[in-house]
């Protein structure tokens, strides 16, 4: 029971009345309270952000303007900003829903434009050649988010000042927003030579580089796509939530190998390592800003059947950023790069893995009845290439590589040929394991020929 009712039941509804009406009164009394403090906050949480959109509309253009350290202003400023509208309902408001939708707009594109300026930082302490047409497209995908940035902040402004949100007084000037770059390298006196069991973990790091390399592999980014292409690609064929999953596969890479390999930074007298360490890198960031730039787009310019203020919101933005360009620049800048980088960086993973994994050999009998025809052929080679290190199949003085199907079928000719029936593979111990498995199953088969159930330690070979 309220007060209201209660009221009523002692004195009688004449007298409940005025109480009804004054309880009324004292609700919006509270609402306007509680408007009162939201424009206070919502005037302090927009201040910094306002202020960094007044900078960016004001400032003359140049690669040297826009800085990290502008970027980080921005991303922190609109974060803080979004939080606080998401908090009081800024999503399910149509006087309200714009302006959160820019503040959102802000913070994806300046974290993705920072992302690429720290590419511009670091790529040339990763030892990679052949990249002029990567640095120049680096460049037109930073101009494109810059100019984005100016139109959400032009957009902001004006949408601040039509909820009546006061500008700041006070604005940032050039010098607040200096870059990272000095002409000073503090000394390397940091010795790591002795590192923990590195040739174990570059084992693991190159092979899980070789995997991933061959699953993007199979997502066909080899050349630019169309308007036309992109639209079938994305969100069908490549998404946000996909691009997360591979980001974070090469992320556990990075970190394994700075915590285990290279502790004390990019100094390598290994050029191998360098370069090793250089594709991951960037591969790891073009991913992170892959995943964002997909992040915006489906969630802000995707159209997905809304309605009403959504839509119209949804259009709004289409007209400041084109979903277009922003398409091009994440499958023909991001995804055209990371296959670039992934490829060219698999023959390398193959050098440091061949270099570091542990070898040994096995004798193991060969199929019985069949041989090695196409199925015990193909289970070998998918180990082999599940590892991706180097496996021989040796008859005598002749080697086979054991990770080609081609190569294991002429190696059975040979062995029926001669009537072998036992024979050695050599190389990578971690694949050699598995093949031991595989022969104590008879490779799979039974006397017929016909497949049966492989040990749980060979489950991978299913998919």
């Amino acid at each position: 029971m309220n007060s209201y009712e209660i009221f009523v039941s002692v004195n009688g509804d004449s007298y409940g009345k005025g109480v009804k009406d004054m309880l009324q009164d004292m609700k919006v009394y509270r609402r306007k309270l509680d408007m009162s403090r939201f424009w206070e906050k919502v005037q302090l949480f927009s201040h910094d952000f306002l202020k960094c959109c007044l900078y960016l509309c004001e400032v003359e253009p140049s690669r040297q303007t826009f800085t990290k350290k502008l970027y980080s202003e921005l991303i922190s400023s609109s974060k803080l900003l979004e939080d606080f509208l998401d908090f009081h309902g800024a999503k399910n408001n149509k006087e309200w829903y714009y302006y959160r939708e820019l503040v959102a707009s802000a913070r994806n594109l300046s974290a993705a434009a920072y992302i690429v300026k720290h590419i511009f930082t670091r790529f040339p302490s990763y030892g990679l050649d052949h990249t002029e047409n990567f640095q120049e497209e680096g460049l037109k995908t930073h101009k494109f988010l810059t100019t984005a940035l100016r139109r959400i902040s032009a957009a902001a402004l004006t949408e601040a000042n039509s909820l009546n949100i006061q500008f700041p007084e006070d604005r940032f000037c050039w010098d607040d927003f200096p870059g990272i770059y000095t002409s000073e390298i503090l000394d390397y006196n940091i010795d790591d030579k002795d590192t923990v069991q590195e040739k174990r973990n570059l084992v693991k790091i190159a092979t899980e580089f070789i995997k991933v390399s061959r699953e993007f592999d199979s997502l066909g980014f080899y050349e630019p796509c169309s308007t036309e292409e992109m639209k079938v690609i994305v969100p069908e064929k490549i998404n946000e939530e996909e691009m997360r999953r591979f980001e974070m596969i090469v992320h556990n890479m990075q970190s394994s190998f700075d915590t285990y390999v290279n502790r004390s930074g990019q100094r390598f007298e290994n050029t191998k390592l360098k370069q090793m360490r250089g594709f991951i890198s960037v591969v790891l960031h073009l991913m992170d800003l892959c995943q964002r730039l997909l992040h915006y787009y489906e969630r802000h310019l995707y159209e997905v059947g809304y309605k009403n203020i959504y839509k119209v919101v949804r259009d709004r933005l289409a007209k400041l950023i084109s979903p277009e360009d922003l398409m091009d620049r994440t499958v023909n800048y991001c995804l055209f790069n990371i296959c670039q980088f992934l490829t060219r960086g698999q023959a390398l993973a193959k050098e440091v893995l061949n270099e570091n994994i542990e070898r040994s050999s096995i004798k193991v009998a060969i199929p019985e009845k069949m041989g090695f025809h196409c199925r015990p052929s193909l289970l070998v080679a998918k180990i082999v290439q599940h590892y991706g290190g180097e496996v021989e199949l040796c008859i005598g003085s002749d080697r086979f590589d054991a990770s080609s199907v081609l190569d294991l079928q002429w190696a059975g000719g040979k062995i029926q040929k001669e009537n072998i029936k036992d024979v050695v593979f050599e190389g990578d111990t971690r694949a050699l394991r598995d093949i031991e498995i595989l022969a104590s199953v008879n490779y799979g088969e039974d006397a017929m020929g016909k497949g049966i159930p492989l040990p749980k330690e060979l489950n991978y070979l299913k998919h």
